[in-house]
């Protein structure tokens, strides 16, 4: 990194996943992180495996779904940290289920949307605020697909990828120094896919965030993971909706 200190970054879905092993490679790579996630107990065990990284870890454990005491652990993480250079909204659920109850769409949206878009708007204002800053929000190749077995988790996808695309388009207009990337990951080595059958091009975790951190330090616009995927998110674009509407994915 050309920056003199140390890069200050929030990551958000830090106690499992992507967002583990987010946290992990970034403090190995010297970054200042704060992790923010529901499960307490996990972030206590991830900041102590840490303890003798190059970085410095910081934890508040919340239930992203509370917008007012998300607020808060991002305000208390920010100071603790010294400061903030980025935000990676890394959280997300999904569910592949055709009897999938409301009870589980519900949810979805609003960790998927919601507490995304909620997460966003507040590193945009204060973003706005410093002068400069980093969004990047963790979608996926689902943003150009559809499924009856999870399609509000696909259409939260696209939710994240429009609503970053809908922001940078506010950067401009504004005239800000603000960088959005939107990563787009296929399959990836998770809680979230170990026992998905239909799984192929199946990344390790290690590799794609790795692969994630390198997009992200050279402030990318989109990062497809792994690179593959881009030629399988053109083609599902040009896929017109009575195939679609046959499709049994």
């Amino acid at each position: 990194m050309s920056l003199t200190q140390s890069p200050r970054y929030l990551i958000t879905g830090a106690s499992s996943g992507i967002g583990e092993e987010l946290a992990r490679q970034l403090a190995k790579k010297g970054y200042i992180i704060g992790l923010v996630a529901r499960r307490k107990e996990r972030l206590n065990t991830l900041k102590e495996e840490l303890l003798e990284s190059p970085g410095k870890v910081f934890i508040h454990a919340v239930d992203l779904a509370n917008e007012i005491e998300t607020t808060k652990a991002f305000t208390k993480l920010v100071s603790a940290m010294g400061g903030l250079d980025g935000i990676i909204l890394n959280a997300g659920v999904g569910r592949d289920d055709l009897k999938a109850p409301w009870e589980s769409d519900a949810q979805t949206i609003d960790i998927n949307i919601r507490a995304f878009a909620h997460g966003l708007h507040w590193a945009f204002a204060h973003f706005q605020k410093q002068g400069h800053g980093h969004i990047v929000g963790m979608s996926s190749i689902a943003s150009h697909l559809a499924s009856g077995h999870a399609p509000v988790y696909t259409a939260s996808k696209h939710f994240v990828s429009n609503y970053m695309t809908g922001f940078r388009m506010k950067v401009n207009a504004l005239n800000m120094k603000l960088d959005i990337t939107d990563i787009r990951p296929g399959y990836v080595v998770s809680e979230m896919t170990q026992n998905n059958p239909n799984t192929f091009w199946m990344a390790s975790t290690h590799r794609a965030v790795k692969m994630m951190i390198q997009g992200i330090e050279k402030k990318k616009k989109r990062i497809y993971i792994t690179k593959r995927w881009r030629l399988l998110a053109e083609l599902a674009d040009l896929i017109p909706y009575f195939i679609w509407n046959r499709l049994s994915f």
